[in-house]
């Protein structure tokens, strides 16, 4: 049975204005990602991973070119409309975590709840659930100066999983971790997709690459090496 396509992207261009010339970040990006893939996307900085992961993450629109979520086609769509898409369906991890530091653990991660107008006891019990699954259920009413980076990360991961999404997008999740707190956080998205979630990581280290089922490189914005494929770690 042929597994269900959750993004496509078809012939993606993105081309920015500066001074009297045009930059390319993208140039004719095609890929698709099925359900519970996990992929990895390779490439040095100024490689295009970034603007490749906004288009994914409809946080931007092509010069050129379709992105398909789910089958829908939001190329076109206005940003209203893109973000209530987003909002159900696709759940970020930054390296930066970009937790709101006014609120607990547990309320940064009930937040994309509440803006998608769950109740509060509904939306307090799903985010403790989540929280606990993550091993931070101790941790429910600390702010997050009061968290270590590995925990203000996994709080990160439970604030992108509270909606359910169908895809999470990783923007480097481990690169302002020390190396053990790194495996940490990279044994929990091996466990999140063993679990039967779709995620594609965006990195330029090659052994946080390796723990993907597939590697897609980028460089200057193309496709410039054949697909890799791993044998996932178990």
């Amino acid at each position: 049975m042929a597994k269900k396509e959750v993004l496509k992207l078809e012939g993606v261009w993105k081309t920015y204005a500066m001074g009297g010339s045009k930059v390319h970040a993208l140039r004719d990006f095609s890929m698709q990602v099925y359900q519970n893939d996990y992929i990895s996307v390779l490439g040095p900085s100024g490689s295009g991973k970034s603007t490749l992961l906004h288009m994914m993450g409809l946080l931007d629109v092509p010069t050129e070119g379709k992105v398909f979520i789910d089958g829908i086609d939001a190329s076109e769509m206005s940003e209203d409309r893109r973000a209530g898409l987003r909002g159900k369906k696709i759940g970020f991890v930054f390296q930066v975590f970009n937790l709101v530091p006014s609120l607990t653990a547990l309320e940064n991660v009930a937040l994309p709840l509440m803006i998608a107008g769950v109740d509060r006891g509904k939306r307090e019990a799903k985010a403790e659930k989540v929280l606990r699954d993550l091993g931070m259920g101790d941790r429910l009413g600390h702010l997050p100066s009061e968290l270590s980076g590995g925990q203000r990360q996994r709080v990160a991961i439970g604030r992108a999983l509270a909606n359910d999404p169908e895809l999470i997008l990783a923007d480097e999740p481990t690169g302002n971790l020390d190396t053990k707190t790194g495996d940490e956080v990279e044994r929990i998205f091996d466990e999140l997709h063993k679990a039967g979630k779709t995620i594609v990581a965006v990195t330029h280290d090659v052994d946080i690459a390796r723990r993907a089922q597939r590697t897609i490189r980028i460089r200057d914005g193309m496709l410039y090496k054949k697909e890799e494929n791993h044998r996932k770690r178990r």
